[in-house]
């Protein structure tokens, strides 16, 4: 303990010791903002990816409707559009 208190008499060590107490805990950007920042980021660029890859998606479905047959079959299967003399039975499972 003496140690300690030898330690803690010296002003440049008990300033520098202050002074990182208060960048880390009372500062305006302290380290609970940076953690909270870094977590908001990481989900930011989860959402971009998904993004990318729904664009992507997005966009190879475009290039395959300039054909009509495609554009028939895409049509047909994911707007549920049919002929005027067909019936159409969605069959889901859960």
């Amino acid at each position: 303990m003496k140690k300690w208190g030898a330690y803690l008499k010296n002003k440049f060590i008990l300033t520098g010791i202050l002074f990182f107490i208060y960048i880390l805990f009372l500062d305006d950007v302290d380290i609970f903002t940076i953690f909270n920042q870094i977590g908001k980021r990481n989900k930011i660029d989860v959402a971009t990816t998904e993004a990318e890859a729904k664009l992507k998606n997005t966009r190879y479905t475009l290039r395959k409707l300039h054909y009509t047959s495609e554009l028939e079959s895409f049509a047909r299967e994911e707007k549920m559009f049919k002929k005027d003399d067909e019936d159409i039975f969605v069959i889901s499972y859960e």
